[in-house]
């Protein structure tokens, strides 16, 4: 059995407790986004910006056949943006949005692995000492002496406000 297949089985075979995730690099942090909501990873596609869109959300790519909005966490969580390289993915995740599903690419820096967390060691972000805005973080837990972020996706895109531009 190949390693990919053992380390699938095992986060297969999690506790009831535990949440399988999908964790990825952006601007030298790790994010995790619970694996049930993502759907497909892809490599680099050709990108259609949109003028007058929202900072983080300036281009749309051909999915499928369907044209879908393209998000930059990493504008979104106030870090400055950055080029792509042979490493950065899309995340194609599927959220709902005021009860509809939108299916919308995510640019990467690279795709870590599919793991499990336990549900009990996500912890709220604190208010203050946060290089991130902590409205768009659902949570924070603490891996081999570092940080992994949830973000909150739905406050993310569904924020009206200006907060998600760099500062």
């Amino acid at each position: 059995m190949s390693d990919l297949a053992i380390k699938t089985k095992a986060v297969h075979d999690a506790p009831a407790d535990e949440i399988e995730v999908l964790t990825f690099e952006v601007g030298g942090e790790t994010f995790a986004l619970e694996a049930a909501i993502v759907r497909e990873i892809l490599d680099l596609l050709p990108e259609t910006i949109v003028p007058g869109s929202r900072p983080f959300v300036n281009a749309v790519i051909n999915f499928r056949g369907k044209v879908i909005p393209l998000a930059d966490i990493r504008v979104a969580m106030g870090m400055p943006p950055a080029a792509a390289t042979i490493d950065s993915r899309i995340v194609v995740v599927e959220l709902d949005l005021d009860g509809t599903p939108s299916l919308i690419g995510l640019r990467t820096d690279n795709v870590n692995e599919v793991t499990a967390f336990s549900k009990a060691s996500g912890e709220p972000p604190p208010r203050v000492g946060l290089k991130w805005p902590p409205q768009f973080i659902e949570c924070l837990v603490q891996r081999e002496g570092a940080f992994i972020i949830f973000p909150d996706l739905k406050a993310i895109f569904t924020s009206k406000g200006r907060a998600s531009q760099p500062g």
